[in-house]
């Protein structure tokens, strides 16, 4: 099998796997429980927060435990909204954004609120000045994501949220990291950064585990009500195998020994696919080494893909989360319907080989020969 579908979710590691399995077969107690073997249950719990805050340079006590990245983008751009509609009720998002912002901020234009999508510039990039112009003394948060999910475009949200606050210093900056974490630093302070979403399954932790920085001082209204839980933030018994899972795979980050191997898959795969006639890049120049987006000639992506995994070659068209539609983040980049239609993302582990690779090449290169174009 060669599995090159990692920006959807990421195999997990065999101690990040022990460790939800002792979790829920050894330490099952419940986290809220205040006998001894709930408090045991608690202090895994409590770990793993501080192994996501260390890796974010934050407290533990800014680490908001949800189910995902899409919990954790929902409840920054609905918390602030709600939070701040009185004073101001306007949102700017980028127009590349995962669906779980995008849709967020749809529902937020439903509800009365003015949002503003920043487009990329042809180089697929959201560039600071643009941002800065859609803000006004009514804005409330600004969200950019620092790595897309399709592209592996590197968004330099520091200097985002430097520009926006020049213009308004009390909006609140968000950064959905989900595609950054684990591969690029991703320290809030340099980032400047309020609000930053994280997501276990892309890390080499199981699936059903995010967590959001909250910046101290940052108010948001709560999008559930129950119990006592994470402050009643976000209440609700918590997830202790797969939050201590995800503890395990934060404190197994290797980010510079990994990139520079992933950089070398990367470098290795555009010689290999470019080298196949009708193949072009759809990523920009300086992306992510982790995810690489090309077309392969006239043949839609869905044809093709079928074809790959019949050779056990496991790939995407784009978002996992858009189960197929067509990409939203393409066509903002300028590209035409055509080729928007036959793009792939190939995306990178650690795991991943040469071999992978590969057989990708000898996939495509078969498929453009053989199977009807679009």
């Amino acid at each position: 099998m060669h599995y090159l579908d990692n920006s959807a979710t990421t195999m997990v590691s065999p101690e990040a796997a022990k460790k939800a399995l002792e979790m829920m077969t050894e330490v099952f107690a419940n986290p809220s429980s205040l006998h001894a073997f709930g408090i045991r249950a608690e202090a895994e719990v409590e770990a793993a927060r501080k192994a996501v805050a260390a890796q974010l340079g934050c407290s533990d006590e800014e680490i908001l435990f949800t189910s995902g990245g899409t919990e954790a983008n929902n409840l920054a751009l609905f918390g602030v909204a709600e939070a701040r509609k009185r004073r101001c009720r306007k949102i700017v998002v980028s127009s590349v954004e995962h669906s779980s912002v995008i849709e967020a901020a749809k529902k937020l234009e439903n509800d009365g609120f003015t949002v503003v999508y920043v487009a990329p510039r042809a180089d697929g990039i959201i560039h600071p000045e643009d941002v800065a112009a859609a803000v006004g003394d009514d804005t409330s948060l600004v969200s950019v994501m620092r790595v897309n999910n399709e592209t592996g475009a590197v968004m330099p949200v520091a200097d985002i949220f430097e520009e926006v606050r020049d213009v308004n210093p009390d909006v609140i900056c968000h950064t959905d990291a989900v595609q950054a974490f684990g591969k690029l630093e991703c320290k809030v302070k340099k980032l400047g950064a309020d609000l930053l979403t994280v997501s276990a399954h892309k890390v080499h932790a199981p699936k059903g585990c995010g967590a959001l920085y909250i910046k101290k001082g940052v108010r948001l209204v709560p999008r559930q009500y129950g119990g006592e839980q994470q402050k009643k933030r976000r209440p609700g018994t918590e997830a202790a195998q797969t939050i201590a899972a995800f503890g395990v795979a934060c404190e197994q980050f290797d980010i510079r020994a990994n990139a520079a191997y992933v950089r070398q898959l990367n470098d290795y795969a555009k010689e290999k696919l470019l080298a196949i006639e009708g193949v072009v890049l759809n990523s920009p120049a300086d992306a992510l080494p982790y995810v690489l987006n090309i077309t392969a000639g006239r043949v839609r992506s869905e044809t093709m893909l079928h074809h790959l995994e019949k050779r056990e070659i496991y790939l995407s068209s784009g978002s996992a989360c858009a189960k197929g539609k067509p990409s939203h983040v393409l066509s903002a980049m300028g590209y035409d319907k055509d080729r928007a239609d036959s793009a792939l993302r190939v995306s990178f582990s650690k795991y991943n080989t040469k071999e992978d690779i590969d057989a990708l090449a000898e996939g495509i290169a078969i498929g453009l020969r053989t199977l009807a174009h679009a």
